[in-house]
């Protein structure tokens, strides 16, 4: 007889006690750090086997470091989320109120319960259950949780740091990302655990001119704003070449045998001439055209005081997502090159490259595809392209195999509720999320031994008490 798995209930209680804490990075200014700190703090009483067998680091302000040691194989997984939320209001219309953390109808409901505080709880509950049951994992397990994703990750950026400095490379890194979707394409109706191998690069580029003020009964032949319209027109429709990414192909390859008739040839012919794919899906606008190229919004626009008053300088910030094969510095060349007027000038705010696509013929990527078998039975894991960018992105730099995925079912409107309204994840996602980190973890006893640099990196682990 199998030994008997401990699953504590109560997740979603827990959950709920976590969203009703407005960990809101957006807002440090106006909220300071007590919520996170409550956070923190929370976790210590909700998960007490994690704080007492775990060593806990604070990095920065706002990252939790958590270290499980192993019993001696092979280099350490690092699992990843973040729990601090995008702004929310009553007023756009929540069914509920965005930090009550309410529970009805089989589901919990609030701001982070999808991002990502509920796929960070289901890492916490196979951790603490493992740990309930006297398990200890071959290889060494890091928790690595930061409070600023959504403000550009610099907790998680100087958790990566640690590792580098400590010659600590992972042997997997798990972040937020894909989750399990019943239509991961227009033409492809299969239940599917989308697992992120590679991100898109991100950058914000500010536009501006100047030109004559004064009163606007007497216009200039071109004014400010003007030169700023014409150069976001310029932009549009999309100027950026077409490419189908290897994550792609494989995506395609993936589904194929899993559907029939035309729909089969379709997803053969499209893996086997990406030339075509890009084509195609670029004309399907939307998420898959974003797969394919460079995307480019104009989010803000600025420009004058008053009705009747010409503007001295007018500016528009643009958001491009990079697509792999390309970045931040031949994006922003692409951008002055179209838009073709030295009378605009183009800066760079911020930006990052795109993430290397992991390669999947890895057992890495096979640990995590016999997880979702054992927590969402007959879906199907299939690599693809993340458009958003993630946490994960600064352990790329120098560890090989990193993957985004949440063991979380998530609907169309479930997925369009994140950063939007009724955020809100079912309890049966969090407990299959549960066993999905689980099994992940279990696999790990049964993934070989100790790789490359380990012993460097067993000199430089960290030794500190627990939280």
């Amino acid at each position: 007889m199998p030994d008997p798995v401990t699953v504590r209930p109560g997740a979603a209680e827990r959950l709920s006690r976590m969203v009703q804490l407005p960990t809101v990075s957006a807002e440090f200014e106006e909220r300071g750090l007590a919520d996170f700190d409550r956070f923190r703090d929370l976790l210590a009483e909700l998960y007490p086997l994690v704080h007492e067998h775990l060593a806990f680091e604070q990095v920065t302000d706002v990252g939790l470091l958590y270290h499980w040691r192993g019993a001696g194989g092979g280099d350490p997984v690092v699992l990843m989320g973040h729990f601090d939320v995008v702004p929310a209001v009553d007023d756009d219309g929540w069914t509920f109120p965005p930090f009550e953390g309410r529970i009805h109808d089989g589901s919990v409901w609030g701001r982070g319960t999808l991002d990502d505080k509920g796929p960070l709880l289901v890492v916490l509950e196979a951790v603490e259950n493992l740990l309930a049951d006297g398990f200890v994992p071959e290889r060494d397990v890091y928790l690595s949780f930061g409070g600023n994703e959504e403000s550009h990750g610099a907790a998680a950026r100087a958790a990566a740091d640690l590792f580098q400095d400590r010659g600590i490379t992972p042997w997997l890194v798990l972040d937020e990302g894909g989750a399990v979707v019943d239509a991961p394409l227009p033409f492809v109706h299969v239940p599917a655990a989308m697992v992120g191998v590679g991100e898109k690069g991100i950058v914000t580029v500010r536009l501006s001119a100047l030109g004559e003020g004064g009163h606007a009964s007497t216009p200039p032949a071109t004014t400010a704003t003007a030169r700023i319209a014409r150069a976001v027109h310029r932009l549009s429709p999309n100027p950026f070449p077409k490419r189908t990414p290897r994550s792609l192909r494989t995506m395609l390859s993936t589904f194929a045998p899993h559907t029939r008739g035309p729909v089969r040839l379709l997803l053969r012919t499209l893996a086997a001439t990406p030339w075509v794919t890009a084509r195609l899906f670029a004309r399907l606008d939307g998420e898959p055209a974003a797969l394919v190229r460079t995307t480019l919004a104009a989010t803000m626009l600025e420009g004058g005081s008053a009705p009747n008053v010409l503007p001295a300088r007018a500016a528009a910030t643009l958001n491009l997502r990079i697509a792999v094969g390309e970045t931040v510095g031949t994006t922003a060349a692409r951008v002055r090159r179209v838009i073709g007027d030295p009378a605009v000038d183009v800066q760079v705010v911020e930006g990052s490259d795109p993430s290397p696509e992991s390669p999947t013929d890895t057992a890495q990527f096979s640990a995590i595809a016999a997880a979702v078998d054992a927590s969402y039975p007959g879906a199907i894991t299939a690599p693809y392209l993340m458009m958003a960018a993630t946490d994960s992105r600064w352990f790329h730099r120098f560890s090989p195999a990193v993957f985004r995925f949440a063991p979380i079912a998530m609907t169309a409107g479930q997925r369009a509720s994140i950063h939007g309204v009724d955020e809100h994840v079912t309890i049966d996602s969090l407990e299959r999320g549960e066993r999905f980190h689980r099994a992940l973890i279990e696999s790990l006893n049964g993934t070989g031994g100790r790789g490359e640099g380990a012993d460097d990196a067993r000199v430089a682990e960290v030794g500190h008490p627990t939280h």
